[in-house]
């Protein structure tokens, strides 16, 4: 009996003794990959200030996967995507944007994130005439962010992005009617420019799109519906060029400001070569 004791307790010492070693080789490891995933982050730090932002994304990436249960698991995601959008990289930062909001939807920076993937968006317009898709989806997600991060800096600055994204749209409408009136597609170009007016009036474009609206009316004819624009042009624009260009289509020997002192300049450079 003494011997089965003895031999039990040995064998629990032995079963204990192993745990122990297992536990701290287990410790030892995690911490080789802790240390491992540091190193790599701060590496992919020092490139990105050095400007090499493509290695810069990979060693973040490297330290993401190194250690992905550590909560510098999504810092470095989100790293990576900066990198990328520092350097105009912006098809593999929205990529890594994406993949970011899908893998840590409960991430404290996930307003940064939106905010980061609406700036890849809205940089990657180039012109807005051929290619509206950049302009939609970073309308979209400025508004997103308006809507579900009120009280951040980034709803501040999506306020203003968008409106120079309404100034964008306005003036791709304001492109395409003038396109129509050149081509005298009256109806197709009565419908951007009314569009201009309906959506997007706090715009620089909509004195010119009213001026518009009433030149195609007298042009075809509609006078009432022209002076309808016209007074509305009048009522709210009254010192802009635009005014006076309608104000002509209906008083046609009538000169603005401009015209007249332009006028006087030409009698005075005349009356100095006689001097002369």
């Amino acid at each position: 009996m003494k011997t089965f004791i003895n031999f039990f307790l040995i064998f629990l010492i032995s079963i204990f003794l192993s745990c122990s070693k297992e536990e701290k080789v287990s410790l030892v490891k995690e911490k080789n990959i802790e240390t491992q995933m540091i190193e790599a982050f701060e590496e992919g730090y020092i490139e990105l200030e050095n400007g090499d932002v493509l290695f810069a994304a990979k060693k973040f990436n490297e330290a993401e996967l190194l250690y992905p249960q550590s909560e510098w698991a999504p810092k470095a995601a989100l790293m990576a995507a900066y990198s990328y959008y520092s350097q105009d990289y912006y098809y593999d930062a929205e990529y890594e944007l994406n993949r970011f909001l899908k893998v840590y939807p409960n991430e404290k920076n996930i307003p940064y994130a939106h905010y980061l993937l609406a700036m890849v968006y809205y940089e990657k317009i180039v012109d807005e005439k051929k290619d509206l898709k950049p302009l939609v989806m970073a309308e979209k997600k400025f508004k997103f962010i308006q809507e579900n991060y009120p009280n951040t800096d980034f709803a501040l600055d999506s306020s203003y992005k968008l409106d120079l994204i309404e100034d964008y749209l306005a003036s791709k409408e304001m492109y395409i009617g003038i396109h129509y009136m050149n081509k005298k597609k009256w109806i197709a170009a009565i419908n951007r420019f009314k569009n201009v007016v309906n959506n997007y009036e706090e715009t620089s474009f909509i004195d010119e799109a009213l001026h518009r609206l009433v030149e195609i009316h007298y042009t075809l004819g509609l006078i009432e519906e022209s002076q309808k624009y016209a007074s509305l042009l009048g009522y709210n624009y009254k010192s802009s060029e635009w005014y006076s260009k309608s104000y002509k289509i209906f008083n046609k020997n009538y000169k603005s400001k401009l015209e007249i002192k332009k006028e006087k300049e030409g009698i005075f450079q005349k009356f100095k070569k006689l001097l002369y």
